[in-house]
């Protein structure tokens, strides 16, 4: 099994695609859309964390900046009814330490802001994971790597297209950026605070 990748990044695509060349291999990963951001330039060396799903129909790579992250990510596997593309969807929209701390105060209302993550699952999320995540680990494990940097694409674009892939319908991703954005906030400041407004 793959846990870990070194190597050149060659390829990306919004939101959350990415190809790593690793001594002439490139691998396919995907990412939560806060690890996108935070890509180097094309030609760029970079580091992920991975967690290889193998299925009889599939095998794929998953992408984390930390440990801590990833073991969130296998941790929210185990939740019944939560998959793969849920559990991007929490990453993309709150950090480890965040979603940690949402649990320990039992917000309802905060997981449900996440696409595809309805009342029951969220109360079920709760259950599952009130003993299992940590505030202060979580803080611990969570890299720094600073401000997440705009690629070509541009701010807007950018966020249009994560919000897309998380859920939202082309039309309602742009209103809910045009409505928010602002020149100072980075890509992930804008998805951010648009998953935050939504249902307000």
């Amino acid at each position: 099994m793959i846990g870990r990748l070194q190597g050149q990044l060659v390829h990306s695509e919004p939101p959350a695609h990415v190809i790593v060349d690793v001594q002439g291999v490139g691998y396919e990963v995907e990412l939560p859309t806060s690890v996108f951001f935070e890509l180097p330039d094309k030609g760029g060396e970079m580091t992920l964390v991975i967690h290889h799903l193998v299925r009889e129909d599939a095998s794929t790579l998953y992408g984390f900046r930390s440990f801590a992250q990833r073991d969130l990510f296998r941790s929210l596997l185990k939740v019944n009814g939560i998959g793969a593309k849920s559990a991007l969807a929490i990453l993309s929209t709150m950090s480890s330490a965040e979603f940690s701390q949402v649990i320990q105060e039992q917000n309802v209302t905060a997981i449900c802001k996440v696409p595809g993550i309805g009342k029951k699952t969220a109360q079920r999320l709760i259950i599952e994971m009130k003993d299992k995540v940590d505030v202060d680990a979580m803080t611990a494990g969570e890299s720094n790597h600073g401000a997440p940097q705009a690629s070509q694409f541009g701010k807007h674009s950018e966020a249009e297209a994560a919000l897309q892939a998380l859920g939202f319908k082309p039309q309602e991703a742009i209103q809910m950026v045009k409505k928010v954005a602002t020149d100072d906030m980075s890509v992930e400041d804008i998805i951010r605070t648009c998953l935050q407004a939504r249902g307000q």
